[in-house]
């Protein structure tokens, strides 16, 4: 169910992923249960827990295109931050 809502999400926003030389970041959102010393600890550090890379990546290309075999070149990468989000440069 997720997956649909975040397909359905990416697809709404009109997101752009180039076939080749796009850098994708996953920020993954730190639990609120957190303490503050352990969010300041953590941010921007590699996130490096479930889900994994390929997945979420694999979910970001499967939204973007029917066919998602033309991509040839990318980077990923997970890290942790105050909100979650995908950052896309190209």
């Amino acid at each position: 169910m997720r997956y649909r809502a975040f397909k359905d999400q990416v697809r709404q926003h009109g997101v752009v992923l180039p076939v080749r030389g796009a850098i994708v970041t996953f920020e993954m959102p730190m639990p609120k249960s957190w303490s503050k010393k352990k969010k300041a600890e953590y941010l921007d550090e590699y996130h490096r827990q479930v889900p994994d890379v390929d997945n979420l990546f694999k979910a970001l290309a499967d939204a973007i295109y029917e066919d998602d075999s033309a991509i040839c070149d990318v980077r990923i990468r997970k890290i942790w931050a105050e909100v979650g989000a995908v950052v896309i440069e190209y």
